[in-house]
């Protein structure tokens, strides 16, 4: 008996195939992380890759057949997605797996039982292909399933055997291919992909692959098999491409809303943006959710570059600002039930779209600006490949992926000098880690143009906390200009300084540049320093005199502030060194921000720091703090370093010659940055707070030295108002807050009742006032300010005194707070109405939204404004819906 494609949606897809196998013998196993255990692959490309131990005898089955659904991510044809029928990113294979047990007779009867009887596909609409050698395979097909020779295709090592990676576990494979259009006869092209869709592939895994491209047989004849869950939903529900599914339609239509646009009446290439855009949110989404994070390498490299691709994409479709948050929300909202993480780690995916997005869009407008001029240009002159040279400035400025270039340039028939840019990649020793090192891109146009005619700063700040200096660039407005008045913002080049500049999570120092002996002629405030290439940029305001480009002054850097920096900068490397001795050897650093009032570091671990385990990291700290260990300070050649046991700072680059930051027994690092003499100069730690801040992802807050006392002295402020208000002694308070706590919770419960109570006493009044709608009576009110609890439970009990009724009650407990409720009772659920449904499309006249039971259902909204117009519009859909 075969059931109806049209009645099968994705997740109907995914379950039936999984019970059809479990049915048979098969466990169903959860779906393998994208991050893959094996490390060969840098994400999961296929559902056999957590079997492939098992495949190669070097693990036991649990059990000799298994069924998953997994989800996977590959790369390798990211320029199709959007543009074919198929191709995606992220998508799911649903797979049934032997291990030695059955083989290739049982797999071919299962998929074509699978296929034709319980999905009911027509064998008239299916065509088979197997490895051109496979004259078992072929035989099966033909003479026990019956499928004409003709309708079975012989193909070669690159379509029908498959192998998982370089090495590994292979065999051949036969497909089996759904035909849109077998009326155009037995012309057969599987290759066409207007007419023939591959959807399950049936890999017979029976040899190992070596590095020298060696095949030898398996200990096992094993089966693994694959059917996309993203093209048999096309085939069922009879849809154009995947990407109209219900597995992601929904999204594509998110993104389709928030640009304004209709999906189907839209021409190619926005229908390309919108397709590429939800496939590709589906994969970072699951990408986050699997603990990967945005960064230039490896799988945060590829992370990266997809949401790039789904910003640009929206800019194309005339999206302005921030969007991908919203439309991860339908991503998540359509995974949820299968992959539960999605939703457990919705906070970590929403925060690093939000970050990335927000990075991206900093510098995507300037640098697709450039594009276009680099591009205009060749035009031009005739020319067609973009340089690699200008390539690398794309992606070194302006954060363009390589990949991302060489997409734009094809939509402008052009190519990119890769090799180019690789050769540009090697030769950067700097460069831009994150947006609070990159300079402003104004600031930084006028600097390359001047680079030539300028030589590099020199730091003095390590010894010197004041020099003379020459102004050699002025900047207003990202303009270089000969002088700047008083009252003027100002970015100032010079040839030497004592001011730090931003790097390595350290903020740039403060201060002034002026002249005159007593300091009463020109003063200039700087109020950060950043670095760009060799040159150190003072962003200032000019508050007395005219500077001008030339002039010598003295810099002159915040002491205080540099103190408490450096106190600050070397308590991070005591942090660093404790939790290593305490916690987990194996932590590294993951950023850092060293300011004058505070210090944050960011370390990888997997767990959260205990209690009692801070408390030892403070106090060790503290116990070295005492000791009065002295800074050795030296710059040595960098496998010298290494060699030492120097640990290197995260977000830093290096070169042949390193500085070390040695205080001997206790820590060792390589770092520019500015540091104590003597641990004793710091004066005390205190850690503030520890907390995760994404997956894997530590966060320690301390102070040290000066601000300590300033915690404290804050704290003491607050313990002792607390202690005059309460009538209590500090040791007495926690005592004294839970008593009221559990007090205040007695009271909540008491006047929850009695609101309860109350909205039961309203609404008791509206029975006389039901209206009778043919067999039916219906009540649609307000209920003043009563809260949703009790105003759905005076619904329900409205509802079943008057039995055969439709109850819609609201109320306003708040300006921009509507409750809305909906109690149905089974006959008017026959009628066609379900309570779910109607109130969420009530609560949307009132800009909300809600849903749930067809017979009790809760809704919300934010304007007040519209409660009567939603309350008459919910009247006039019950009297015609009931009145009929």
């Amino acid at each position: 008996m075969s059931i109806t494609p049209k009645s099968l949606g994705g997740s109907q897809i995914r379950q039936t195939f999984l019970d059809f196998y479990a049915q048979r013998g098969h466990k169903i196993l959860p779906s393998a992380s994208l991050v893959p255990e094996d490390p060969t692959v840098l994400l999961t490309i296929a559902g056999m890759l957590q079997f492939k131990p098992i495949f190669l005898g070097q693990r036991t089955a649990e059990s000799p057949r298994a069924t998953t659904s997994q989800k996977c991510i590959r790369t390798n044809d990211i320029e199709n997605v959007g543009r074919t029928a198929r191709h995606h990113t992220f998508f799911e294979m649903l797979g049934n797996f032997s291990f030695g047990d059955y083989f290739k007779k049982q797999a071919i009867a299962w998929a074509w039982e699978l296929s034709t009887e319980v999905f009911g596909l027509p064998a008239s609409n299916l065509v088979v292909s197997v490895f051109r050698e496979d004259d078992e395979a072929f035989a099966i097909w033909r003479d026990e399933i019956g499928i004409p020779g003709d309708r079975i295709q012989r193909m070669g090592e690159a379509d029908n055997f498959w192998q998982s990676g370089p090495t590994g576990p292979c065999g051949p494979c036969s497909e089996i291919y759904y035909d849109f259009h077998p009326e155009r006869g037995d012309n057969i092209d599987l290759e066409d992909d207007s007419r023939f869709i591959e959807f399950y592939n049936l890999v017979f895994m029976q040899y190992n692959k070596d590095a020298e491209g060696n095949l030898t047989p398996l200990q096992n004849q094993n089966i693994d098999t694959g059917m996309g869950l993203e093209r048999m939903a096309q085939i069922l529900q009879k849809v154009p491409n995947n990407y109209e599914t219900d597995l992601i339609f929904p999204i594509v239509q998110s993104a389709a809303e928030i640009a304004g646009i209709d999906y189907h009446n839209s021409d190619e290439n926005v229908k390309v943006s919108l397709k590429v855009i939800g496939d590709h949110i589906r994969a970072v989404v699951h990408m986050i959710a699997d603990e990967i994070r945005a960064s230039n390498v490896g799988r945060g490299y590829i992370l990266r570059r997809l949401i790039r691709r789904v910003v640009r994409h929206g800019r194309l479709i005339g999206i302005q600002g921030e969007f991908t948050v919203r439309v991860a929300e339908s991503a998540i909202a359509l995974s949820e039930a299968a992959y539960p993480n999605v939703r457990s780690r919705e906070a970590q995916i929403k925060a690093e779209l939000a970050r990335e997005e927000a990075q991206f869009l900093k510098t995507l407008e300037r640098g697709e600006k450039l594009l276009e001029e680099i591009v205009n240009k060749l035009q031009q002159q005739g020319q067609n490949q973009i340089a690699g040279q200008d390539a690398f400035k794309l992606y070194d400025t302006y954060g363009f992926p390589l990949e991302l270039t060489q997409e734009i340039a094809e939509e402008q028939g052009l190519t990119v000098d890769v090799a180019g840019f690789k050769a540009a990649m090697e030769v950067q020793q700097t460069t831009a880690q994150n947006a609070h090192q990159t300079i402003d891109l104004t600031v930084q146009g006028s600097l390359d143009k001047l680079a030539e005619t300028i030589q590099k700063t020199e730091f003095l700040g390590y010894t010197e906390l004041s020099s003379l200096a020459e102004i050699k660039v002025i900047l207003v407005d990202g303009e270089a200009v000969e002088s700047a008045e008083a009252g003027t913002e100002v970015q100032v080049v010079l040839n030497q300084t004592p001011f730090y500049a931003e790097s390595g999570g350290q903020l740039g120092d403060k201060g002034y540049l002026q002249s005159g002996e007593n300091g009463d002629g020109l003063l200039v405030r700087i109020d950060d320093v950043k670095k760009e290439s060799d040159f150190f940029v003072h962003f200032g305001f000019v508050e007395r005199g005219t500077i001008k480009v030339g002039d010598s002054l003295t810099a002159k850097i915040d002491n205080s502030g540099r103190r408490r920096i450096q106190a600050n900068h070397t308590a991070t490397h005591l942090l660093q060194s404790a939790l290593r001795k305490i916690v987990d050897d194996s932590i590294s650093q993951a950023g850092s921000l060293v300011s004058t009032e505070r210090l944050r570091f960011d370390f990888n671990s997997p767990r959260a720091v205990t209690a009692e385990e801070l408390q030892k990291i403070e106090d060790l700290i503290n116990s070295w703090i005492a000791e009065a260990h002295a800074a050795e300070v030296a710059e040595m050649p960098i496998a010298q370093a290494r060699e030492k046991g120097a640990t290197a700072m995260f977000g830093e680059k290096y070169g042949d010659v390193v500085r070390v930051i040695d205080f001997p027994g206790v820590s060792m690092e390589l770092c520019g940055g500015t540091h104590v003499s003597n641990t004793a100069e710091i004066g005390l730690f205190k850690i503030v707070s520890e907390a995760g801040v994404a997956a894997g992802t530590r966060r320690i807050e301390a102070v040290s030295g000066q601000a300590v006392l300033d915690y404290l002295n804050v704290r003491d402020r607050v313990v002792r108002d607390l202690g005059d208000r309460f009538k209590a002694k500090p040791e007495e308070l926690p005592n004294r807050i839970t008593n009221l706590q559990n007090e205040l919770k007695d009271t909540q419960k008491q006047l929850a009742a009695v609101k309860s109570e109350l909205a039961i006493a309203k609404s008791d009044q509206l029975l006389n006032a039901a209206e009778a709608i043919g067999d039916f009576k219906i009540i649609v009110a307000q209920l003043g300010d009563v809260d949703a609890e009790a105003l759905k439970t005076a619904a329900e009990r409205l509802q079943q005194k008057l039995g055969n009724a439709a109850v819609v009650l609201a109320s306003v407990a708040d300006v921009d707070k509507v409750s809305l409720v909906a109690a149905f009772s089974p006959e008017v659920n026959r009628k066609g109405l379900q309570a779910g449904k109607f109130i969420g499309g009530i609560a949307q006249l009132c800009g909300g939204k809600g849903g749930g039971r067809p017979n009790l259902a809760q809704a919300g909204g934010r304007d007040a404004s519209k409660l009567q117009e939603a309350l008459d519009c919910a009247r006039n859909l019950l009297v015609e819906a009931l009145g009929n």
